[in-house]
């Protein structure tokens, strides 16, 4: 009967903190997909679960030991968690819903006018003719967390995405070569962008600045980053600072596009 009683007393605040616990829950699980930390933070959300048991069940000394792991552990856990805590609060903080058409999109009830699809194809096209050549490409494509503290250190340009526009960006003998591009809603915003350069060692020694950059700006953003190597010509993207897999470029298309859905 109380069970029942307490469902009666669900109210609509109820709804709602539930509601927010669960997109809570979604986001930091959608940081961690992917990545080591997946495993800690399912390693986590057990133990949690046995210290409600072990309190409901008023096992005292198990529930104690699990309570004292599970306060000081919450130190340990800023630590472990650092570029996932650091990306979390980016997105908070950076993301700019207004105009994202993939955010609005999730709420059916809301009308909006839809934004530019960026040319994938285009892009691809321009990395296949700069691999052919060896010429040596850093693109970032902006998805839900703002960039524009990265395109600040680089030249503002607002300059619609196609095959003929990124390779003269990236040619030799171009002034604006040197640096990475940011590309938002199929629309380039800026390029000779500084991004920052991850430093960890576990990078294979034959990538140089630019995949560490790719590695870096992925790591502490949700952007995908294509790099082209100057050496050797291969076609490299990254997602949350690891390598996605493809066997081809049309495969490779086909996970861009669905990432920037």
């Amino acid at each position: 009967m109380e069970i029942l009683d307490d469902i009666l007393k669900f109210s609509l605040i109820d709804v709602i903190d539930v509601i927010l616990v669960a997109l809570l829950l979604y986001y930091v699980y959608k940081l961690v997909k992917g990545t080591v930390a997946i495993n800690i933070f399912i390693g986590i959300v057990i133990i949690y679960i046995i210290w409600k048991v072990t309190q409901a069940l008023q096992m005292q000394m198990l529930s104690n030991i699990l309570g004292g792991f599970i306060s000081v552990g919450m130190f340990a856990l800023i630590v472990v968690f650092q570029q996932e805590i650091r990306k979390f609060l980016l997105m908070i903080g950076s993301t700019n819903f207004a105009s994202r058409r993939k955010f609005f999109s999730q709420l059916k009830f809301l009308k909006m006018e839809e934004n530019a699809t960026t040319n994938i194809d285009a892009i691809i096209a321009a990395c296949n003719k700069m691999s052919a050549s060896k010429t040596g490409a850093l693109i970032v494509l902006e998805r839900n967390n703002n960039l524009d503290f990265l395109a600040n250190t680089g030249d503002e340009m607002n300059i619609k995405v196609t095959q003929p526009i990124i390779e003269s960006i990236f040619f030799k003998n171009s002034p604006l070569h040197d640096g990475a591009i940011i590309i938002q809603d199929n629309i380039v915003k800026a390029t000779r962008v500084i991004l920052p350069v991850n430093n960890e060692k576990n990078i294979p020694q034959r990538f140089g600045l630019r995949h560490r950059a790719a590695v870096g700006v992925t790591e502490r953003t949700d952007a995908v980053a294509i790099a082209v190597s100057e050496e050797t010509g291969q076609i490299s993207c990254f997602r949350d600072g690891e390598f996605v897999p493809f066997s081809d470029t049309s495969e490779l298309a086909e996970v861009l596009k669905k990432d920037l859905v």
